[in-house]
């Protein structure tokens, strides 16, 4: 990518205003009110006083290989309008006008230049006696041929802290029970400490075992991990990649024996929420599902460690375009403070919606968390909402269900919270005015969860719709719901933050879980859509459930492929009418999820007073005739930016 100069523009050019749309305006309205015009003054006049270029000058007129921009400047495509705003009257612009951290304008480089020139001349009269040689210069940036900007993508559901945990020790790679095995060997012999302590726990994340080939079925067992004498008398405790089972090894289990009272293994009934799976002699097989992994002892990371995975994740973030994440990791104070303490720093690269854990004291009263809103050195951290479980996963046979499993009529799932508990502790934290996010995947959990939110947006003097458009009630995927709830959330004004990549993961073998007719009501990514009445889908990928790039989770909502092209109904997609538009899956991962985390105001779109947070892809994946959907995940970014500040690659 190139910069040219930018040219002075004679204050008596004709004036032509550029494009500063609003959410709730036309594009054709005037460049900047009195107000707005009152704030970009104060910041040019920031630029032109401390008026600096962190770049590497090759001539007067050119600038190559950058990783820095100044306080002020316009960023075009060579390719006329390949920046997509994410607003309706106008999607697609040539140019950018951005300053320090917010953005003043879009347009033409002609209404840009025009824009700059009005401010400057404010400018100049305001504080430089109406000096002309006071104005400054804009500097015009240009992307690389073919390449596009898109606002900064978010992530509307995911977890930084179990990315960088799953990282360490990566098992969703593995295609058969000997590929776990031999990673877990591989990993004792690279790591000493572990190599020379057998007391030492091996913890890792990202088992799946319905992607193992000539897999015998159902879980795997302490037994498989004791076929190795390297690894048979190791605690080992192995997440699946869900997140709702343990998998453990038969010392880890040694150890849960003698941790649990009495040194017994609890009756089934005595594990509320969750389940030990036990063989045909009553013995634990190796799998705690749900809330029975909490019996398991294995130590917590420190809050070192978890700084380090959050900084890991955050990181390989910005590398795939992410400036945004909605971190649904239930954090408790721990959590929360090791990600005040980055944002105190200003070490908090991208902007994170964390979402507290709903524990309460032990007397039930109300939260003793505290809210933040832009929080930081940078205002970039927001803890004011709360994630709440309702069920399990599907792929552990844990989702609640109305019905008992097609492929398993023993079990119904799991609710692991009984419903009227349930339904006081929404109450408890909507009172306290905070948001609230449930986890539902299984029908059950989403009609219950629906009900409780159509009793508390009913019982109010106000209108339920404004009451949902100001407190942004969520569920947290909405896999698996009735037809008639489907229409149900968007009536009530419900956001359904969803992860299309769950999607084309689970779509191997969730019909064969649910049956023809459940089926129908699951994954229905374009009927959720519509059935909302301002159009609003929060995509997310659960990340590291799923892919950490964003663009994963683009292809899956618009082709419903797995990433080799395949789909149990063909080429065409698996149930191809709930596939989304391009356009709708952008807005999902940009000004939707931005709705979802109360920042629609901030960022999301590119429109003028927003923050400066875009991302340079290398093509155009908006473009169904230039990219194809079998290359949309051939796509890089060349630069992630946040707060006009490159924060990962260059221009």
């Amino acid at each position: 990518m190139s910069r040219r100069r930018g040219q002075k523009v004679n204050a008596d050019q004709p004036k032509t205003s550029a494009s500063t749309s609003s959410s709730s305006s036309s594009s054709s309205s005037s460049a900047f009110s009195f107000p707005t015009l009152a704030l970009i003054s104060i910041a040019i006049a920031l630029a032109l006083t401390t008026s600096y270029l962190y770049s590497t000058r090759t001539n007067s007129d050119v600038i190559s290989s950058f990783t820095r921009l100044p306080e002020s400047y316009a960023l075009c495509t060579p390719d006329n309008v390949k920046i997509y705003t994410v607003v309706q009257d106008r999607p697609t612009v040539h140019c950018l006008l951005v300053s320090k951290d917010r953005l003043l304008a879009t347009g033409t480089l002609d209404e840009i230049r025009e824009s700059w020139n009005v401010l400057q001349n404010e400018l100049i009269k305001k504080f430089y006696g109406n000096e002309p040689n006071a104005k400054k210069p804009l500097e015009v940036f240009y992307t690389k041929p073919g390449s596009i900007v898109v606002p900064g993508l978010a992530d509307a559901h995911a977890h930084l802290v179990a990315y960088g945990f799953k990282m360490q020790l990566q098992l969703d790679n593995a295609t058969s029970l000997t590929d776990i095995l031999e990673t877990l060997e591989d990993y004792v012999r690279s790591h000493r400490e572990v190599s020379d302590n057998p007391d030492q726990w091996i913890q890792g994340m990202g088992w799946d075992q319905t992607r193992w080939s000539n897999w015998r079925g159902g879980f795997p067992t302490a037994a498989d991990l004791a076929s190795r004498p390297l690894l048979s008398n190791r605690p080992i405790s192995l997440s699946r990649v869900d997140g709702h089972a343990l998998w453990l090894s038969p010392r880890a289990l040694e150890f849960t024996l003698h941790s649990l009272p009495g040194k017994q293994w609890p009756n089934d009934e005595d594990v509320a929420g969750g389940e030990i799976r036990k063989g045909e002699d009553g013995q634990p097989t190796g799998i705690f599902v749900d809330n029975a992994m909490d019996l398991v002892p294995a130590p917590p990371p420190s809050a070192e460690q978890t700084e380090q995975f959050a900084r890991h994740a955050m990181k390989d973030a910005l590398s795939v375009g992410l400036t945004s994440v909605h971190d649904a990791s239930s954090m408790d104070a721990g959590m929360i403070g090791v990600f005040k303490k980055l944002a105190d720093e200003g070490d908090l690269p991208i902007r994170v919606y964390a979402m507290a854990s709903s524990a309460l004291p032990s007397d039930g009263t109300k939260p003793i968390i505290e809210q933040l809103h832009k929080y930081g050195i940078d205002g970039r951290l927001d803890v004011r909402s709360v994630k709440v479980f309702t069920d399990g996963a599907l792929g552990s046979w844990g989702a609640a269900l109305l019905e008992p499993y097609s492929d398993d009529p023993n079990t119904s799932g799991i609710m692991r919270i009984e419903e009227n508990e349930l339904e006081s502790l929404v109450k408890t934290w909507w009172d306290s005015g905070w948001g609230v996010n449930i986890h539902c995947i299984g029908d059950r959990a989403n009609k219950f969860v629906l009900d409780i939110y159509e009793r508390l947006l009913w019982n109010t003097s106000l209108p339920s719709d404004t009451i949902a458009s100001q407190r942004r009630p969520r569920i947290e995927h909405a896999q698996i719901m009735r037809v008639e709830d489907l229409e149900r959330a968007g009536r009530l004004g419900v956001i359904t933050s969803v992860q299309p990549t769950h999607a084309t993961s689970d779509m191997w073998y969730a019909e064969d879980r649910l049956g023809p007719e459940r089926i129908k009501g699951a994954y229905a990514y374009q009927t959720l859509l519509q059935a909302s009445p301002n159009k609003i889908l929060p995509l997310g990928s659960d990340f590291p459930v799923e892919g950490i790039n964003p663009l994963l989770g683009f292809y899956a909502a618009v082709a419903r492929l797995d990433v080799k092209g395949n789909s149990p109904h063909g080429s065409s997609g698996w149930y191809p009418s709930e596939r989304l538009t391009r356009m709708q899956a952008l807005k999902g991962m940009t000004l939707d999820a931005a709705y979802a985390s109360f920042a629609d105001d901030d960022i999301g779109s590119f429109v003028n007073g927003k923050k400066a947070d875009f991302v340079v892809l290398d093509r155009d994946i908006l473009d169904e005739s230039a990219v194809p959907a079998r290359e949309i995940l051939e796509a890089k970014v060349l630069a992630t930016v946040v707060d006009g500040k490159i924060m990962y690659g260059g221009l």
